[in-house]
């Protein structure tokens, strides 16, 4: 059986007794990793869209001028990080 979903949402269809409607966001934490421990680009865009799927955690808290900290942990090598900072004003 394949699982059709949703081009805007990333819902499944309605099938038996689920049915989109019925989703609501719990606050949790979502982790994205590769078994092996293999570094890819596709793990950032995999961590990207489980963060932009949990909207009340999506980086705007209570207040308007303030965020609760939603965002993606990851380890970036530090001769990476300062080469890219280097070229910063």
């Amino acid at each position: 059986m394949t699982t059709r979903l949703d081009s805007k949402t990333g819902l499944p269809d309605p099938i038996g007794l689920y049915h989109p409607n019925r989703e609501k966001d719990s606050c949790g934490v979502g982790f994205v990793a590769h078994v092996k421990g293999q570094a890819s680009h596709q793990i950032m865009l995999d961590a990207y869209k489980v963060n932009s799927r949990m909207d009340h955690r999506g980086g705007c808290g209570f207040e308007e001028n303030t965020g609760d900290g939603a965002g993606i942990l990851t380890a970036i090598p530090q001769a990476f990080f300062k080469e890219i900072a280097s070229k910063l004003d």
